[in-house]
């Protein structure tokens, strides 16, 4: 067989057709292979999800919404690794996610502080848990850098009891953002919060993310969030044995401004076909 030269190098001989070389195709950063999900009743398995399949790439930050019961926290329980598939795989990195790690991590709706200590040791156990090599004043330092990241550095000394609901999801965001995780999982982190502070804490999400760019995978039940923050929106089918019904590319450029995107027609067609797709042709049925 003849050498093969460079296309730019000009021949005079004759050679025969190269054979194009297929290159190896790139394993998305997250993926979701065949995934389903079963747990036991006594009447036998209840499926709760079924072939899911989603490929995500590093950086992306992706939305997922749904009905009540289609599994949605399910899906994230198996990417923290609390949950394994029961069919199918889910890889971080092409490696099978078997267990929880500090290369992803959560932010729950109801925030999971311990209640005992400060905000600032609320963050320092998560530093010294992953990181008890660190030196010290290394771990404070990474612990003071995050409370300034989210706005409460006057608050570290505060215990729970004494921080609004807003104060509170911050400083666990500040938590799970200490370690810089791979991946970050956020289980309706707004849900509980008053109108303006959740827009205030979309906006604060948002500024973090675009520095850092990790991966974000995020339940919500509220599509105009969902707009603002995601560069894709995966919309579930009704449970049980709920599936991925659709997924929707959010065209809006970055850093994104609410005012400029609700003004923009798109968003009103995006949005109007997110809940067509909830309520009319996913509609739930309380029977």
């Amino acid at each position: 067989m003849p050498t093969l030269k460079n296309p730019s190098t000009k021949t005079t001989q004759t050679t025969k057709t190269p054979v194009a070389v297929k290159s190896a195709k790139k394993e998305p950063f997250l993926n979701f292979e065949n995934v389903s999900k079963a747990f036991p009743t006594p009447k036998g398995p209840y499926v709760v999800l079924e072939d899911v399949n989603l490929k995500i790439q590093e950086g992306e930050f992706i939305c997922v919404i749904g009905h009540s019961g289609c599994g949605k926290s399910t899906l994230l329980n198996m990417v923290s690794g609390f949950s394994r598939p029961t069919t199918g795989e889910v890889r971080l990195r092409s490696q099978q996610i078997t267990k929880p790690g500090p290369d992803r991590m959560v932010v729950f709706q109801n925030y999971a502080l311990l209640p005992w200590l400060t905000a600032f040791e609320n963050i320092y156990l998560a530093v010294d848990a992953v990181h008890p090599d660190k030196p010290q004043s290394e771990k404070e330092e990474i612990v003071k850098y995050n409370l300034n990241l989210v706005g409460l550095t006057e608050a570290a000394n505060k215990k729970p009891q004494q921080l609004s609901g807003g104060m509170k999801q911050r400083i666990s965001i500040a938590r799970a953002l200490s370690i810089r995780p791979q991946v970050l999982i956020l289980d309706e982190p707004f849900g509980a919060l008053d109108a303006i502070t959740k827009e205030e804490l979309q906006e604060e999400l948002l500024k973090i993310w675009n520095d850092m760019r990790m991966t974000v995978l995020m339940i919500t039940h509220d599509i105009d969030e969902a707009l603002f923050l995601a560069d894709r929106l995966v919309m579930m089918t009704n449970g049980p044995r709920a599936n991925i019904g659709e997924i929707l590319n959010i065209p809006f450029s970055r850093p994104r401004d609410r005012t400029r995107i609700m003004e923009d027609p798109e968003y009103y067609n995006l949005r109007n076909y997110a809940l067509d797709y909830l309520f009319r042709r996913f509609a739930h049925d309380d029977e």
